[in-house]
């Protein structure tokens, strides 16, 4: 297996690639329109094929690159099918796994963070990663306050679908704003500020409720936009 980590910094958002040897088919979970040059240039270095541009959810602070990477590749735009997104190739589902030559991606329906999130567990030569995208990070979460987000619906999903997962299956997050790039399960149920530690359900929403952040600067343009697949109105990548 190949597998890269890449960062955007404006944010603070990493994209993953990950990539049969076999086959050198690939897959990038959560490509930003942003560094798709630089994504098309790795494919290009490393001779791969991207089969799929893939989504966690429909993201409030950066605009997907999946319209873009398809319309230059041919790959398929893979999204959650609760995101009632437009444009999509590939509906995402729990259950259904996402097949990358002879690797097998499984969805797991993670809500909370928005209505539709979903992340991706990969077991593939001897390690188990979890890209969790917005909501697990690492000593953090994503905020619940829009997109149909709620609090206590993410301390379930993470507490049932990744908290419970083997202690050492790798955690790799949607963002990170202190350049920390890997976690483990075992580390986030034991020390996660919010989620772990043996906090409460009720502990947590009050943590949350608490939080006073910013509406992100993108999000009037990204969420229109990533319901879309990144494609404008008259079908062509957004720019």
């Amino acid at each position: 297996m190949l597998f890269r980590q890449l960062f955007e910094p404006i944010s603070s958002a990493y994209t993953y690639l990950v990539a049969c040897e076999d086959t050198r088919e690939a897959a990038l979970i959560d490509p930003v329109l942003e560094t798709t040059e630089r994504d098309l240039q790795l494919l290009e270095n490393l001779g791969l094929t991207l089969k799929y541009a893939m989504e966690t959810h429909i993201h409030a602070d950066h605009i997907t690159g999946a319209a873009r990477l398809r319309e230059l590749t041919g790959c398929k735009a893979a999204v959650p099918e609760r995101s009632a997104a437009a444009h999509v190739d590939q509906p995402v589902r729990e259950g259904e796994p996402i097949q990358v030559g002879n690797l097998r991606l499984e969805p797991l329906y993670t809500p909370g963070h928005t209505d539709d999130h979903h992340a991706y567990l990969l077991d593939a030569e001897g390690c188990a990663r979890v890209f969790t995208g917005d909501a697990l990070m690492i000593d953090g979460c994503g905020r619940t306050d829009f997109q149909n987000g709620d609090a206590a619906t993410l301390y379930r999903s993470v507490h049932e679908k990744i908290f419970s997962l083997p202690g050492d299956t790798l955690v790799y997050p949607g963002h990170d704003y202190q350049h920390r790039r890997v976690s483990s399960v075992a580390q986030e149920r034991e020390r996660n500020p919010r989620l772990g530690g043996g906090k409460s359900l009720q502990e947590f929403v009050a943590i949350m409720q608490a939080l006073d952040l910013p509406r992100p600067i993108k999000m009037d343009v990204a969420v229109p936009a990533n319901r879309a697949c990144g494609e404008t109105s008259e079908g062509t990548a957004a720019a």
